[in-house]
């Protein structure tokens, strides 16, 4: 049986590896080894990034509330107290929408918020 050496499969691999790490700076972009390692950091950092976006848009939500309340004179911590206690089942994504795009509405909403937070 003759000896099989990798020769396509490898190449196939290898281009695989460096078409993935396309554009990144200096050696990792065109050393096979280093691409290997890079592409993994890659990886690791995407899936970390992923998580924290979530986390920088929920603050971004409850910097924008925390703007639209203290205009109507309520603190923010108030108003989600005030929120929960009158059932208003709403996350801070549509509350932070509701105050941009429909002021009227978000009123009506801090009064609930408000009258339910002095009972």
């Amino acid at each position: 049986m003759p000896r099989v050496r990798k020769g396509a499969a490898r190449h196939q691999a290898k281009k695989r590896v460096l078409k993935a790490v396309k554009g990144h700076r200096g050696s990792a972009g065109r050393l096979y080894r280093l691409a290997k390692e890079a592409g993994v950091r890659a990886a690791v950092n995407a899936r970390i990034d992923r998580k924290r976006r979530k986390r920088d848009f929920r603050g971004l939500w409850i910097t924008r509330l925390s703007a639209a309340c203290r205009q109507r004179g309520i603190r923010y911590s108030q108003f989600i107290s005030g929120c929960k206690k009158a059932k208003i089942a709403l996350n801070r994504k549509m509350l932070s929408e509701i105050a941009i795009d429909d002021p009227k509405a978000f009123d009506a909403i801090v009064e609930a918020a408000n009258a339910a937070a002095k009972s």
